[in-house]
């Protein structure tokens, strides 16, 4: 039995909810239900009743509340007694992403590790998430989140944290474009594409076009896939892109999403950090909370 789990157990003991006390917890409903399944086998016991439509604590449960309050409070002041800021880490995490990221995933994760560690001073730098991997190996970043690249260097490592679904994105209003897509059936081979410069996004529709056996009339080659979809809401072309990145755009009223005629794999969404770095102090909790 650790403090986390004992924090989380008396949240849920009073909410009686999974998904508030998860989403309050900063942790996944998936993540607390293993947590407290791990909890009942530790003491022996079912400490709640669950059915659909409820949650309820068992006479063990309510047994356990007590002896959980009674813990926490002992190690609260016992880590006052010892050091009031002993535990709080001091410092700075340098975090790189897209802006996309920085909407879509980032602000669960530093709710998180903020929540943990409010003392650690936090920087972070926006840009082309096809750089992420470049920019922990120069320690430009400590950690940068990024899709998994084919093949990734050896000083560095991946922490996997979501799958990004991707599809063919092209505008909604009436361009040129719109009058291909228009035609009884597309032709994929006339249409104009804007395609990534490097990195992740650009294997995915290469990989598409072979796919197809299709020579691509490429119109622009762009950085950040942010850019694209901007360029494809301006009627310039098609593209494929992480749907994440059209959820959060502000011209995403103007992109439609398109069936693919093969199916186009997802990214892996991840942290990126160097290998020799993962046990400093910082990079370590913050790898804790993923």
């Amino acid at each position: 039995m650790d403090i986390r789990t004992i924090k989380l157990y008396l949240h849920l003991s009073n909410s009686l909810h999974f998904g508030k006390t998860a989403q309050q917890m900063h942790v996944s409903p998936s993540t607390l239900s293993r947590a407290m399944q791990r909890l009942e086998e530790e003491v022996g016991a079912k400490l709640f009743q669950r059915d659909n439509r409820s949650v309820a604590l068992t006479n063990a449960g309510i047994e356990y509340r007590h002896f959980a309050e009674q813990m926490l409070d002992q190690w609260t002041k016992l880590k006052t007694r010892l050091d009031p800021k002993q535990d709080l880490l001091r410092g700075r995490l340098n975090l790189y992403c897209s802006v996309t990221a920085a909407y879509s995933h980032l602000p669960a994760l530093l709710d998180r590790f903020r929540h943990e560690h409010p003392l650690v001073e936090i920087a972070l730098h926006t840009g082309d998430a096809a750089n992420a991997v470049e920019m922990v190996k120069q320690n430009q970043a400590d950690i940068s989140i990024a899709a998994l690249p084919e093949s990734l260097p050896d000083s560095v490592k991946f922490t996997k944290i979501d799958d990004v679904p991707l599809s063919i994105i092209a505008p909604t209003f009436k361009c040129k474009v719109q009058e291909l897509l228009s035609e009884a059936y597309i032709p994929w081979d006339r249409l104009p594409f804007i395609i990534p410069e490097f990195g992740p996004g650009r294997r995915r529709i290469e990989t598409w076009f072979k796919q197809l056996g299709l020579n691509a009339n490429v119109y622009a080659q762009v950085s950040g896939q942010e850019a694209i979809a901007s360029m494809v809401a301006l009627g310039c072309g098609v593209s494929i892109s992480p749907e994440v990145v059209i959820q959060n755009s502000p011209v995403r009223d103007r992109i439609q999403l398109l069936t693919s005629p093969v199916p186009i794999a997802p990214f892996e969404l991840g942290c990126c950090y160097r290998a020799n770095r993962e046990q400093e102090p910082i990079l370590a909790a913050f790898l804790k909370v993923l």
